[in-house]
């Protein structure tokens, strides 16, 4: 058996038995979407309740991208941090950009209920956890900020950890109360079948060769036909640089590796504990993950990124991360030293230079693009539907008033890859030397 058996997709995700065609010929529609995932289905469902004609052109299958291979994490994170939010945006807009987090998992959970989705959510929020003294200075400090603008984020000492069951990595650390954890694929399966259920033209693999502005219209063309539209969105996160050719200074894609292990027996997860099965980050400045599945499986992954040169997609089998992952789980969780990881996969998140998402339109108004959530797309780019379709109808939107702002354009290649090495690297040393105190017996 392969010491990495590696998904080129997903386990959460299998190829639809009512796969749509591709488009063939020409068509038309008021407004196109490029892009199958949280935010082309959510933009595309809030369209149709507003009477527009929506036709949504999706590469392979909706779904197939992050919105059917990410960890499952529902939570209101915004930015870097918030104390680093604080010191660039000051107390008020801290307030506004949580109060946006906050109502996109809101948001979230509201469509869930609202179209019956099955998507085994559990809500209770998601634990930072904190392993090395390190740690705790800035989580104290994000939960005096969370406190002064209002957020539900709440710091936990080393007496709530035990309280509360957790891992025993878990020394310390700080709970987001809202949001949970859910079934990826699960979800996003329920939005694709809400979008063909509400009448939007759906077009699976078919990819877009070109984009152009036509007076008054924008005109997309396919291998295969094409489509003209009065506006059109762009919702194709962090593969918009390298499959349109568009956005590579205000996102760049890193790739992600995740996995998950053999189911647990009940005397296993006895050994663990985690009585509550939240969902766990931690505190390093590249994050590690975990979570419990519904079958009894741990999901973990994150902490390893991999950008590539010209803001291509990295490849997904990643045998050094793989590897990398493997021992943190083994140190993280040395009571279960003979559960093995059944496999690996991953995908490709979009990031801002400033950890915000990135909402706007072109300068004709015409062209729409809402991208960038930085690895917290589940609420973010299902929130970015209704704000999508607010840019598409000319209607004023505050979140979308909110996240506009002047930030310096990421550099061309070369220096885009040193900038983002370095950055990766600075971070990583700093994580680095944490893992290696808390590796000393």
């Amino acid at each position: 058996m392969n010491a990495f058996p590696f998904r080129e997709l997903s386990p959460w995700l299998s190829e639809p038995e009512d796969r749509q065609p591709l488009l063939l010929g020409h068509t038309r529609a008021d407004v196109a979407i490029v892009g199958g995932g949280y935010t082309g289905l959510s933009t595309a469902l809030a369209l149709r309740e507003s009477g527009l004609s929506v036709a949504l052109v999706e590469q392979d299958f909706c779904g197939s991208g992050a919105s059917g291979r990410n960890a499952g994490h529902l939570t209101p994170t915004i930015g870097k941090d918030l104390p680093t939010l604080l010191r660039h945006f000051g107390e008020q807009r801290t307030g506004d950009l949580v109060g946006f987090a906050e109502e996109a998992v809101k948001h979230t959970e509201k469509k869930i209920v609202r179209l019956s989705l099955d998507c085994d959510y559990r809500p209770g929020g998601n634990v930072i956890a904190g392993l090395h003294a390190r740690h705790r200075p800035p989580l104290e400090r994000a939960a005096r900020v969370a406190e002064m603008v209002g957020a539900p984020f709440h710091f936990l000492d080393e007496a709530d950890v035990r309280s509360r069951d957790l891992p025993q990595f878990v020394k310390f650390g700080a709970i987001e109360a809202s949001g949970g954890h859910l079934h990826p694929g699960k979800y996003v399966q329920g939005l694709r079948r809400a979008v063909l259920q509400a009448g939007v033209e759906l077009f699976e693999d078919t990819s877009v060769a070109s984009i152009e502005r036509k007076g008054s219209r924008v005109h997309l063309r396919t291998a295969s036909g094409s489509l003209d539209c009065e506006k059109l969105v762009l919702a194709t996160n962090a593969y918009t640089p390298s499959t349109l050719g568009r956005m590579a200074h205000r996102v760049f894609p890193l790739r992600v590796s995740l996995f998950r292990t053999r189911p647990l027996s009940a005397a296993e997860w006895d050994r663990v504990g985690w009585a509550r099965r939240e969902g766990i980050y931690t505190a390093h400045e590249s994050l590690e993950n975990f979570r419990p599945l519904p079958d009894g499986r741990i999901l973990g992954g994150s902490k390893v990124v991999q950008y590539a040169f010209g803001s291509k997609l990295a490849p997904g089998s990643q045998p050094s991360a793989f590897q990398t992952l493997a021992d943190l789980f083994r140190k993280r969780f040395p009571e279960l030293r003979d559960v093995a990881i059944e496999d690996f996969w991953g995908g490709w998140i979009a990031m801002t230079l400033d950890f915000l998402p990135f909402f706007g339109a072109d300068k004709s108004d015409r062209i729409v693009h809402a991208m960038g959530y930085n690895g917290h797309g589940i609420a973010q780019a299902t929130f970015a539907g209704s704000m999508a379709a607010d840019l598409v109808m000319g209607r004023r939107n505050r979140w979308v008033e909110l996240l506009r702002r002047h930030s310096l354009p990421l550099p061309p290649e070369p220096f885009r890859w040193l900038g983002v090495k370095a950055l990766l690297g600075y971070l990583g040393r700093i994580d680095a030397k944490v893992d290696r105190d808390l590796s000393r017996p």
